[in-house]
């Protein structure tokens, strides 16, 4: 199996994810039952994961005011992250391996540390 090694394999990454996310019954109401679009949001997640794990400098953004929002209407919990986490390792490792594939974990990890932190104010994972 390949490592990550440019943008359509983060393109593959970020796909296979959302997928499975969005079809997830603990996660999937983040998706499914607010704004979200997907057709927007998978371009962005991109072009971050991209800039993330090859150094590219397509994401500009802050992902965090995008998450308190969606915090404010549909809490997330230690539960959420935890299950976000397995899903986005499933993802790698179905797809990926090596040191890239291993980096998208460890980061994934720590956004996902992140993010928790900063909305519920306490680390869980």
């Amino acid at each position: 199996m390949k490592d990550i090694q440019n943008r359509e394999d983060i393109m593959l990454l970020v796909n296979s994810f959302y997928t499975k996310a969005i079809a997830d019954p603990l996660i999937g109401h983040f998706f499914t039952e607010t704004n979200f679009s997907l057709e927007g949001h998978i371009p962005i997640m991109v072009s971050f994961w991209e800039t993330v794990l090859l150094g590219g400098k397509s994401y500009h953004g802050n992902p965090m005011i995008k998450h308190f929002k969606l915090n404010d209407n549909y809490p997330m919990q230690k539960q959420h992250f935890e299950r976000w986490l397995i899903l986005w390792k499933e993802t790698i490792y179905e797809n990926f391996s090596g040191e890239n594939a291993d980096e998208a974990l460890f980061r994934g990890k720590s956004i996902a540390q992140i993010i928790d932190y900063k909305v519920n104010g306490e680390r869980v994972l």
